[in-house]
C-alpha cells in the first residue's frame, strides 16, 4: 500500500491517501495538547500507544458487532483504515463525573452517574468544539435523523462493552469520546481512536488517573500512565 498525500493533520495524528481509494493511512503523533490547543506537549511513546491500543480495542468491537473503519496495523505508529467521511462531531459519553461537566454543572468530581450522560459537541477548533444536541446537528445539516439514532445506538453498545471490558482489567471508564464516518456505500462505521488521549481511565482499587488528565493538570508520571494502560489492555 503506497502512502500519497496528506490529506489532513489535527491534534494527535496525520491523514493520509493511498493508491487505493478507499483506503487512508492514519499516522499517531507524540504530540499532546489540552484546553483546545492552548495547551502543548509531547508525551513520549504516545503514537505508538495509541495505535496499537485502538487496534486492539477495534478489533474487539468488531468481534461484538461494532463496525469500525480500522483495516490493520501497519507499523507501530500507522494503520491502514477504510477511507470515511467524518461526522463533525465529538460524541461523549460520561458514566462518572470529571471534567468540563463538573465546571458546567458544579459537580463534584468522581460522582457514579445515575445514568449515563449522552453529548454531541460540534467538531470546530474555531469555536472551541461547543455542545449541541440533535436539533442543531439537524439545522446545520451534520448528520439526519436517523444518522444520529444510529450514532447514538451504536455509542451506548460501546460503552456497555467498553465498561465492562476495562472494568475486568482493574479500570473504571469514567468517560469517553467519539468520532463516527461514513464509507463510500453509506454505513456508519466508528472512526478516530478510543486510547488515554480519548477517555478517562481511573484504577478501580487507587483511583490512579491513568490518561490524559495527567497532562492536563500537570500531575506528572503522563507517559507511565500510558504504559500501564497499553500494560493492561495488552494483558
Amino acid at each position: 500500500m503506497q502512502k500519497l498525500e496528506q490529506l489532513y493533520e489535527g491534534k494527535a495524528k496525520k491523514v493520509f491517501k493511498t493508491d487505493d481509494a478507499d483506503k487512508y493511512i492514519i499516522e499517531y503523533k507524540d504530540d499532546a495538547t489540552a484546553g483546545n490547543g492552548e495547551k502543548k506537549g509531547t508525551i513520549a511513546g504516545k503514537g505508538v500507544i495509541n495505535n496499537k491500543m485502538t487496534a486492539v480495542i477495534y478489533k474487539m468491537l468488531e468481534e461484538k458487532g461494532i463496525p469500525t473503519h480500522l483495516i490493520e496495523l501497519i507499523s507501530d505508529n500507522e494503520q491502514l483504515v477504510k477511507a470515511v467521511t467524518i461526522f463533525p462531531l465529538e460524541v461523549i459519553i460520561r458514566n462518572i463525573t470529571a471534567g468540563s461537566i463538573c465546571k458546567r454543572l458544579g459537580l463534584e468530581e468522581g460522582k457514579v452517574l445515575d445514568a449515563p450522560i449522552f453529548e454531541f459537541c460540534y467538531k470546530n477548533d474555531d469555536y472551541g468544539d461547543p455542545m449541541i444536541n440533535d436539533y442543531h446537528v439537524v439545522a446545520m445539516g451534520l448528520a439526519t435523523k436517523e444518522e444520529i439514532e444510529v450514532i447514538r445506538d451504536m455509542t451506548f453498545k460501546i460503552n456497555d462493552i467498553l465498561k465492562a471490558y476495562f472494568l475486568d482489567k482493574g479500570i473504571n471508564l469514567v468517560d469517553f469520546k467519539v468520532e463516527f464516518g461514513k464509507t463510500a456505500d453509506g454505513q456508519i462505521v466508528l472512526a478516530d481512536e478510543i486510547s488515554p488521549d480519548t477517555c478517562r481511565f481511573w484504577d478501580v482499587e487507587t483511583g490512579e488517573k491513568l490518561d490524559k488528565d495527567r497532562f492536563r493538570r500537570d500531575m506528572g508520571h503522563i507517559e507511565e500512565a500510558y504504559q500501564e494502560m497499553f500494560k493492561r489492555v495488552n494483558g
